[in-house]
């Protein structure tokens, strides 16, 4: 087990299967040492998490559903790395999307949800560029989005 894999188990995350894509992508693309992954939504064992942020869904909640794009996200990453989440070098990029009214302005701390479980579970490595926007609508309704580059050895 993996320092990675140890730190996901003490926060209680067991990753999931990864996310099939649900139109003509492929869920990640590897080229020399980074790994491109497509945006994971907001959806965990209880199902998609769906709303809008300023309308029926608070920041917190927000920040749960950009949680669950994290550990999906990571999911993704650890099949990139086929198996082996110690080949990561550094979390590069992330770019949140949040389903939100037009005068809902705390975007990014609704991403915090997501980058906060990246540097719990990747350290320092885990600290990264980002873009966090909102729209008024997600693939499937969900309320969060989130893509990431990430470098692998």
């Amino acid at each position: 087990m993996s320092a990675i894999d140890t730190r996901l188990a003490d926060l209680g995350i067991d990753l999931p299967e990864p996310v099939a894509p649900v139109a003509n992508y492929v869920p990640f693309v590897r080229t020399g040492n980074q790994v491109f992954i497509s945006g994971q939504v907001s959806i965990g064992a209880e199902g998609l998490v769906k709303g809008t942020l300023g309308s029926d869904m608070d920041i917190p909640a927000g920040q749960a559903a950009a949680r669950l794009c994290a550990i999906n996200l990571i999911s993704q990453l650890k099949a990139a790395c086929e198996g082996d989440l110690s080949r990561v070098k550094r979390v590069v990029k992330l770019g949140g999307f949040v389903a939100a009214t037009a005068d809902f302005t705390d975007i990014p701390q609704v991403i915090n949800g997501c980058s906060d479980l990246m540097v719990e579970v990747f350290g320092d490595a885990g600290r990264h560029a980002r873009s966090a926007v909102s729209c008024p609508v997600l693939p499937l309704g969900a309320a969060v989005e989130v893509d990431g580059v990430f470098e692998i050895e």
